[in-house]
């Protein structure tokens, strides 16, 4: 009953009860999410591990382009 909801009003089932503060409204990034949680735990290591380094890399490219 709650994934209806949730899928109705666009959000996840944790936002909807409380448990998240964050809206995730695209459905792609919360299905790639699980998808990278499906994964054995030194492959999820490396996908993390490669999102910190884009992330990284863009707040210092945001950092020096002021």
């Amino acid at each position: 009953m709650a994934a209806k909801i949730a899928d109705a009003l666009n959000v996840t089932v944790d936002y909807l009860i409380g448990q998240s503060d964050h809206l995730i409204m695209d459905k792609n990034l919360v299905r790639r999410m699980e998808d990278i949680e499906a994964l054995p735990s030194e492959e999820k290591d490396k996908v993390y591990y490669f999102i910190d380094m884009a992330l990284a890399y863009n707040r210092t490219k945001k950092a020096f382009a002021h």
